[in-house]
């Protein structure tokens, strides 16, 4: 993939008109498989773009996009109709846009912090949560915001580094209370002069931490027993109480990295990798929750949408070169790859060639 770098003084310069958005809350996905629209990111003839997406009965149609200044990540919708996105770590910018009138209002942040890709708005709407890197000691954070400036208000601690996805329990799990913040701390040591580079797996420290809504006090902390499974997606199956994890091997051995498992559940008590998968090559890209029970997880490696049961076994697999992005809303799915939309409804296209990017989301 081709990458497009520009200063920030050159892309506030292009982004001078553009308004500001006020702040709404993160939406649960709902929607039906007829009339479904995707917040989505992807590349294009080498530039970066968020946009609307809606899966016709052959292709996909944009219904929106806006032009990004590097590649993205994650992303969340906003109760007003606006949406968050984030840029890929090691990330500078955080974007607020509004798909509707395309009002947009950018955050750079510090050269001492990295945003790590992720972003979410707290259950009380009172803020927005960032994980993010310390560029001194490579420590890992929550970015406490404000949803309207977007401003820093403080940081929490993750116990870790390398924190990646966010989660906050719609239930109880074990002793963690509703409401806890699940924290996917990666564990891959990363600093401003290494960025994406993965060096000194050796002190590789994954682990999933609940962390307090109110002040970010560690109500507990979990690891895998093998130290070179990055935890990095979260997803929350509300028919056995359990979240289910997407995880990325990192072992030296091409062998054992292939053979590793890409998913992992927690309970409460126990973080537990599941059995490998043939063919999956080690890992696991987004997650989401299957109807009924169990995990859709995208084996980005093995060009596959991996099924697993609420008993942990494999129970679907359907083939989609670069399959990553997971959306689930109610009985429907839908995965990403490449150019490619497959869905409980088939099979779509996008409309010009482009590269859909690690994560979407259905618009309420």
């Amino acid at each position: 993939m081709t990458t497009m770098v520009l200063s920030r003084r050159a892309w506030l310069g292009l982004l001078a008109a553009v308004g500001t958005v006020g702040a709404g809350a993160c939406l649960p996905a709902r929607a039906s498989s007829a009339r479904t629209r995707l917040l989505a990111t992807w590349a294009e003839d080498g530039r970066y773009h968020a946009g609307v997406l809606q899966p016709g009965a052959d292709a996909v149609q944009v219904q929106a996009r806006i032009e990004l200044p590097t590649r993205a990540h994650g992303l969340c919708q906003q109760a007003d109709g606006s949406v968050l996105v984030a840029a890929r770590r090691p990330g500078d910018w955080l974007l607020h846009w509004h798909p509707d009138s395309g009002a947009a209002q950018w955050e750079w942040v510090n050269d001492d912090r990295r945003l790590n890709g992720h972003v979410m708005r707290s259950p009380d709407a009172k803020q927005l949560w960032t994980t993010e890197t310390d560029q001194a000691d490579a420590s890992g954070l929550v970015g406490v915001r404000d949803p309207r400036s977007l401003a820093r208000l403080g940081e929490w601690r993750t116990h870790g580094m390398d924190p990646h996805a966010m989660l906050v329990l719609p239930q109880s799990v074990g002793d963690i209370p509703a409401g806890a913040l699940i924290v996917a701390n990666g564990g891959i040591p990363t600093q401003s002069e290494t960025g994406r580079s993965h060096r000194d797996l050796d002190r590789m420290d994954p682990s999933l931490v609940a962390l307090s809504p109110r002040d970010g006090r560690l109500l507990g902390q979990w690891r895998l027993d093998d130290a070179r499974l990055s935890i990095r997606h979260l997803a929350f199956d509300a028919a056995t109480r359990r979240v289910g994890i997407a995880l990325q091997a990192e072992h030296d051995d091409e062998a054992a990295r292939s053979a590793a498992p890409i998913l992992a559940t927690w309970d409460g008590q126990r973080l537990q990798a599941a059995d490998p998968a043939p063919g999956v090559k080690g890992y696991g890209g987004d997650i989401g929750a299957r109807p009924g029970g169990g995990f859709w997880v995208g084996a980005t490696r093995g060009d596959a949408l991996v099924g697993w049961n609420a008993q942990g076994r494999v129970v679907a697999r359907q083939a989609l070169p670069e399959a990553c992005a997971v959306a689930v809303a109610g009985a429907h799915w839908w995965a990403g790859g490449g150019a490619t939309l497959l869905s409980d409804a088939g099979v779509q296209r996008m409309p010009v060639p482009a590269a859909l990017d690690n994560h979407w989301l259905v618009l309420a």
